[in-house]
């Protein structure tokens, strides 16, 4: 038996999506920017796409949506798109436990004579609205608190940053990867000027992702060329994976209202079953958080011998793929700056896993998984008790 749990970090590409990609590479290949009719084809796909991605955010204009190359590439022409406006530094705001296609382009500003304020987060990973408005300052241009937290799945009060940043007349983007397909998404109602999504994390195809951008928002391209996607990211159109993700997103919208709430009682159900391990330290906000999402804190981790890898090495061995934290950081054996943010010390930071989950999972799923992974966590308590005698 093999079980997937790892639906933050990619989902399956659904047949739906396959199937309209297969159909664009056979006869929707043309390019979008062409005249002819093999390019107006194409270019009549991409449209359709983009309707497709608007309609799950509650976008009433297409055209405001700019497709890019996934999450990372939306959430970099965010930032450094605003950023590239002004000739001199100014002040932009971002959390602490933002993703790195948000603090690593906030580290780059900050070399080039930014100030980046990161505000604070309690630990459940929340920001507090009222340091944000205490954080303002008059030449700050940007705010970007994330939607979602990858990691530790808390939601933050997006509606009322989003307020706040227009009162300030402050840009204001999140980062909402984690969100979209899983959370109604109303740009309007959040007031967003920018929000950032990505295909393969809704079963859609990896390598296509878009950015929302309110009317009358400038941004600066981060590529220049043709001047396609209004002109704010040049190069042709990946047609057959936009179209794949059109339909990846039509669908996702339609099962919301299902989807959702099973997976909030999947989630809430491996929660209740492993409440009483003891070794296995819930983290993140349980009420405020994604429907898909269960992380924890192993208490007897190390930061050698025991940590968040060792529960993802074990459960794979049994045929479950899990991740240790952040996915953009399980590679590395070092403190998640998430938990660290949230007031975790650095051992404890190391021992962070997660698992979330998707469609395909099934009650069954969660039961054998709650199963085998209080005996992982029996035999390394066992482990622990031994080597601490």
């Amino acid at each position: 038996m093999q079980i997937y749990l790892d639906y933050s970090a990619t989902t399956p590409t659904r047949p739906e999506a396959i199937n309209m990609m297969h159909t664009v590479l056979t006869q929707g290949w043309g390019n979008p920017s062409s005249l002819h009719e093999w390019g107006q084809r194409a270019a009549t796909i991409v449209e359709q796409a983009r309707m497709q991605v608007a309609s799950l955010i509650g976008a009433p204009w297409h055209e405001s949506i700019v497709f890019t190359s996934g999450g990372t590439e939306a959430d970099n022409l965010a930032v450094m798109g605003v950023a590239q406006l002004f000739r001199e530094p100014q002040h932009i705001i971002i959390s602490s436990v933002e993703h790195s296609a948000i603090s690593e382009p906030a580290k780059l500003l900050e070399n080039w004579g930014w100030e980046v304020t990161r505000l604070h987060v309690d630990n459940k990973g929340r920001v507090n609205p009222d340091n944000l408005k205490a954080a303002l300052k008059d030449n700050t241009v940007l705010i970007s608190v994330i939607y979602g937290q990858s990691e530790v799945g808390t939601v933050q009060p997006i509606e009322e940053i989003g307020k706040i940043a227009r009162s300030a007349g402050v840009l204001f983007h999140t980062d909402a990867v984690q969100v979209a397909g899983r959370l109604p998404i109303d740009v309007r109602k959040l007031s967003v000027d920018l929000l950032s999504i990505s295909s393969h994390k809704i079963y859609g195809p990896q390598g296509v992702g878009a950015l929302y951008v309110r009317p009358e928002v400038e941004l600066v391209p981060l590529l220049n060329g043709g001047g396609q996607e209004m002109r704010s990211r040049s190069g042709t159109q990946a047609v057959p994976i936009i179209a794949g993700f059109g339909i990846a997103a039509e669908l996702a919208a339609q099962e919301l209202p299902i989807e959702t709430p099973r997976l909030i009682e999947l989630r809430d159900r491996l929660f209740s079953q492993l409440a009483d391990v003891e070794g296995l330290i819930p983290t993140g906000d349980l009420i405020q958080r994604l429907p898909h999402h269960a992380s924890f804190c192993l208490k007897y981790a190390d930061g050698q011998k025991i940590s968040g890898k060792t529960i993802v090495r074990q459960l794979n061995l049994a045929g479950i793929g899990i991740s240790a934290g952040s996915a953009c950081h399980s590679g590395k054996l070092s403190p998640s700056p998430v938990l660290t943010a949230m007031g975790y010390s650095d051992k404890a930071a190391m021992g962070g896993i997660r698992i979330t989950l998707g469609r395909y999972t099934t009650q069954a799923d969660i039961d054998w998984v709650a199963m085998v992974l209080k005996q992982v966590m029996s035999r390394l308590e066992n482990r622990f008790a031994l080597v601490t005698k």
